[in-house]
C-alpha cells in the first residue's frame, strides 16, 4: 500500500503487509515516552547514550542505557522542528543532527513552524538549537544522515535520486552523489534511506522501496563510481546503516530484521541477527550490543490503521552481538 499524500510528504510505502510482531520479550528493552511516538532513528555516543528521534511526536529522547532512564532531550517543535528522522550524534563538533520533516499533512503530532525539509543542528551537552539548514528544492526530504572525518555532514534525500553534502563552514546544502538508481521504483515511495561510511572511506547507501545497496566510491572527499551492489538475500525495505567492522555494517529491514551485512568486492553477504520486530528503523551500537528501535510505522503511515494503535509503550531493544557478528 502507498501513501497518497502532496509531492513533498508522499515518500513512504509500505510495500507489503509487515509482520505485527514484537520482539522476543525476553530481550532487555526501553520504553519511549510519547502514546504517538513512532521512534525513527536512533544514535550513540561513546559515552553509552543514545538519542531516538520520534516520528509522531516531534523532539528527541535521551536514554541512558545503564539505568534505563529516557528523557525528553530535545523537546517538540524546538527551533521550528518537526517529524523527527535521522539522528546523528557528532561528538567532534558537539552536535546533534537531526533530519526535520513536515508530515502534518499524515496527521503527524509533532508541533513546529517548519512547512518543508530540513536540517537540524542541536548542542549535544544541552539540547539547544544552534542552526538550520533547508534541504534544496520544493519536495525534498531528509531522511539519514553521515559524517566524515573532516565534519562535512551528508544527507539522503528519500524524494530526490540525490546524497547532499553540507560541508565545513558551507551555509547550503550541495549535490554530492546523484544517480537514477537511488530513484524509488514508484514515483510516491521512499528511495535512499540508510547512510554510512564503511571501512575502505566509501560512502554507502540503501534504497528503501527498491530493496538496493550502493557504494559510492569517494577519492579526497570527491564522488567517483556508483555501484549497485549483488547481495545473496534480497533486502526487504532496508533501511538503517550503521558501521560495524571491517567491510561489515549492521542494517535494518523494515520487513523485522536486524542484519549483518558484508561486503566483498561488488557484493555482499547477508547473515539475520534478530528477527520479528514490528517495523523497525534505526539502529546504534554501544560497545557489543546493537539498539533496536521498533517504529510500528504501518500504524502512522498505512490509512487502514489510523484508528488504531500498537502495543504500548514503544520500545528500543538491546541485542547482544556474538563475537562472530561484530566482524
Amino acid at each position: 500500500m502507498r501513501i497518497r499524500c502532496s509531492p513533498q510528504l508522499a515518500v513512504f510505502v509500505l510495500g507489503a503487509s509487515f509482520p505485527v510482531l514484537p520482539a522476543t520479550p525476553t530481550l532487555e528493552s526501553i520504553p519511549i515516552p510519547g502514546t504517538k511516538a513512532f521512534p525513527e532513528s536512533i544514535t550513540s555516543t561513546t559515552d553509552g547514550t543514545l538519542y531516538v528521534g520520534r516520528l509522531g511526536d516531534g523532539g528527541i529522547v535521551r536514554v541512558k542505557p545503564r539505568t534505563a532512564e529516557s528523557t525528553i532531550f530535545v523537546h517538540p517543535g524546538a527551533s521550528g522542528s518537526r517529524s523527527i528522522l535521522g539522528v546523528f550524534a557528532d561528538e567532534a563538533s558537539n552536535t546533534l543532527w537531526a533530519c526535520s520533516n513536515d508530515l502534518s499533512a499524515l496527521g503527524a503530532p509533532a508541533t513546529g513552524s517548519d512547512t518543508g525539509s530540513a536540517l537540524k543542528a542541536f548542542d549535544l551537552k544541552t539540547g539547544n538549537g544552534k542552526r538550520t539548514v533547508s534541504l534544496p528544492g520544493p519536495h525534498a526530504f531528509c531522511n539519514d544522515i553521515t559524517v566524515d572525518a573532516q565534519g562535512s555532514v551528508y544527507v539522503t534525500d528519500s524524494a530526490n535520486p540525490t546524497i547532499l553534502i553540507l560541508s565545513v563552514g558551507a551555509a547550503a546544502f550541495k549535490v554530492f552523489a546523484q544517480d537514477t538508481s537511488f530513484s524509488s521504483p514508484q514515483s510516491d515511495s521512499a528511495g535512499l534511506d540508510g547512510i554510512a561510511f564503511g571501512s575502505d572511506g566509501n560512502l554507502y547507501v540503501t534504497n528503501y522501496a527498491a530493496g538496493g545497496l550502493f557504494r559510492v566510491e569517494v577519492n579526497a572527499g570527491r564522488p567517483g563510481r556508483i555501484t549497485a551492489l549483488s547481495g545473496d538475500h534480497q533486502l526487504r525495505f532496508p533501511d538503517a546503516l550503521r558501521k560495524l567492522g571491517d567491510h561489515s555494517f549492521l542494517l535494518v529491514e523494515g520487513s523485522g530484521t536486524l542484519d549483518r551485512v558484508v561486503i566483498k568486492d561488488n557484493g555482499f553477504s547477508v547473515t539475520p541477527i534478530r528477527a520479528n520486530f514490528s517495523t523497525p528503523t534505526s539502529v546504534a551500537l554501544i560497545g557489543t550490543t546493537a539498539w533496536v528501535t521498533e517504529g510500528n510505522t504501518t500504524y502512522f503511515f498505512d490509512a487502514s490503521k489510523k484508528n488504531l494503535m500498537p502495543s504500548l509503550p514503544f520500545r528500543i531493544y538491546a541485542i547482544p552481538l556474538r563475537k562472530g557478528d561484530t566482524k
